[in-house]
């Protein structure tokens, strides 16, 4: 066995070029946080709203303090996005988009 033989031993590499991605449940294939149905869900902001992207650590009143300097806000977020939060408003996720009502 010839030194070159020493090192195709062990597991091929992959065919470069092939763009196979292997996700485990609940990823996509970006390896980000949020599905499909979060992008879907998501409308474009106008002149009552913005949109918030959710990061790492943030929660709804976090993000009413950010956008309305009262915590206390939060439920008004989360009335604008029940359909993409779901029945908890302390399960957010981050790489959820929100619409920020002005």
């Amino acid at each position: 066995m010839g030194l070159r033989d020493f090192f195709k031993k062990g597991k091929e590499e992959p065919v470069k070029g092939t763009d196979q991605v292997k996700t485990t449940a609940g990823q996509s294939a970006d390896h980000s946080f949020f599905t499909k149905k979060d992008e879907q869900q998501v409308t474009d902001p106008n002149v009552h709203q913005d949109v918030y992207t959710v990061q790492s650590g943030d929660s709804l009143s976090k993000i009413a303090k950010k956008h309305y300097g009262d915590r206390n806000s939060w439920r008004r977020i989360y009335d604008a996005n029940k359909q993409t939060i779901g029945d908890n408003p302390d399960l957010i996720r981050p790489g959820q988009r929100l619409v920020i009502p002005r």
